[in-house]
């Protein structure tokens, strides 16, 4: 496919993703559309909707190079709609989940407080299936940092914590046709803009002066517990 061709295809379909969503006015959050990449396995193969296991924790980097993202199954129909606000009280609408099952959502992995993210050495934040004694919810995005819990069935909204907005979620795109997803965009408060401030140095070692690169063509998923070496549980 020549580029012009490649470039118009592409426009349409992000043009299709926004045609979804609810119209926003200008007091309300709106999407942010990157390039649409392809979410693959570690071989560089599609990642089919299906294959991704319930209640487990994947991670993938998007839309910038170092900016961390969950992939989560959640094991259950996430249809219903929700209406949230961002730390700046705009509003916007979150419309569930993609994939066979309508189980399969995304977020920043970056939390909205403290920006607390996994890295390759330790990760304080991550999803949890079972409550625990700091944890009293179950089926939540929870960091350690300060105790902040997110519901992934409910557009990340916050459910407990200090945490002043819900995560931003990742709008995914399912083909229904091949099973395969594509990551879109934004929806909700970014984070970006503190997050590269805050971790300018230490990124540019991580990523070799490459953490603001732009992803483009397709990003690998994978395991949070084969990316990351220990996960702080609480």
């Amino acid at each position: 496919m020549i580029p012009k061709r490649r470039q118009f295809v592409q426009a349409c379909a992000v043009s299709a993703v926004a045609a979804s969503l609810p119209a926003l006015s200008q007091e309300n959050a709106r999407a942010r559309f990157y390039a649409r990449v392809r979410l693959v396995d570690h071989s560089g193969r599609p990642l089919r909707a299906a294959a991704i296991a319930a209640n487990v924790n994947y991670i993938f980097h998007y839309p910038f190079a170092a900016t961390p993202c969950f992939l989560l199954n959640l094991g259950k129909p996430v249809k219903a709609a929700a209406t949230l606000k961002t730390a700046d009280a705009k509003t916007y609408e979150w419309r569930g989940g993609v994939g066979p099952g309508n189980s399969v959502v995304a977020y920043s992995a970056i939390c909205a407080h403290q920006l607390t993210y996994p890295t390759r050495d330790i990760s304080f934040i991550s999803y949890r299936a079972e409550a625990s004694p700091q944890n009293k919810f179950a089926q939540v995005i929870h960091c350690c940092s300060e105790h902040s819990q997110y519901d992934p069935a409910e557009g990340g909204r916050v459910l407990a914590g200090p945490a002043p907005q819900p995560l931003a979620a990742i709008l995914l795109e399912h083909d229904k046709a091949r099973d395969e997803l594509h990551a879109v965009g934004t929806l909700g408060g970014e984070m970006f803009d503190a997050f590269f401030a805050r971790f300018e140095f230490r990124l540019g070692i991580e990523h070799a002066g490459k953490a603001k690169n732009a992803v483009e063509g397709s990003c690998v998923v994978r395991e949070l517990a084969q990316y990351c070496r220990q996960q702080v549980k609480c």
